[in-house]
């Protein structure tokens, strides 16, 4: 039997269809540069636009200015709008990763979301019209804590409100530099590049069949 308690899931990019993608199509209409947007968020750091948003320090309409503004310094054109509406479309649940919560859930173990968002992202429902939250014993969201991933004190949180210890607790996330601070803190990480491959490395570490 495995010595995990819980696992955690990052929403965008493992149980939904990722927002880097819609990003990356915003980008190649508009024709800017592959991933300039997203080195104006990094290069904007924890007081750009994005930061503050993901924070619930913004609205997506009190946003959209200083973001374009974030934009303009590092020398792109953005239509704030238009790229949080292509967003908004790609935010679409993966059945495979909604079987395998519930068969992890079933079997007893917590299940927890730890999500970057903004405020009025309200994630979509499942297939079967089942809201998303319905699906975790625990949803942790950036914009309602006041916290972002990376920093450290989101993921001890969302390990606190499972009530189950970092060294007990396996996080999924698409980005590799959110999961720096959950594996110093003690829990086990695994970089969601294809979800089936990571499907099967999650059903390793539980020894459950996550996929067929």
């Amino acid at each position: 039997m495995s010595a995990l308690g819980a696992v955690v899931f990052d929403i965008g990019g493992v149980v939904q269809e990722s927002p880097l993608h819609a990003i990356a199509r915003y980008e190649q209409e508009h024709g800017i540069e592959p991933n300039a947007i997203n080195r104006v968020v990094v290069a904007a750091g924890e007081q750009g636009a994005w930061a503050r948003l993901e924070r619930g320090e913004l609205t997506v309409e009190t946003f959209r200015a200083p973001f374009e503004a974030d934009c303009r310094a590092q020398g792109i054109t953005v239509d704030g709008r238009r790229l949080m509406a292509r967003i908004a479309e790609a935010s679409v649940a993966r059945p495979r990763m909604l079987e395998a919560i519930r068969r992890i859930r079933a079997v007893g173990l917590r299940v927890g979301a730890l999500t970057n968002n903004w405020v009025n992202d309200v994630p979509r429902g499942t297939p079967d019209g089942l809201p998303l939250r319905e699906c975790f014993d625990v949803f942790v969201e950036s914009a309602v804590v006041g916290l972002r991933k990376p920093d450290p004190r989101i993921y001890a949180l969302v390990c606190e409100r499972l009530g189950v210890a970092p060294g007990r607790v396996a996080f999924l996330d698409d980005i590799g530099r959110n999961l720096k601070p959950a594996r110093a803190l003690g829990m086990t990480t695994i970089k969601v590049d294809d979800p089936d491959q990571a499907l099967r490395e999650l059903g390793g570490l539980l020894g459950l069949d996550l996929i067929s």
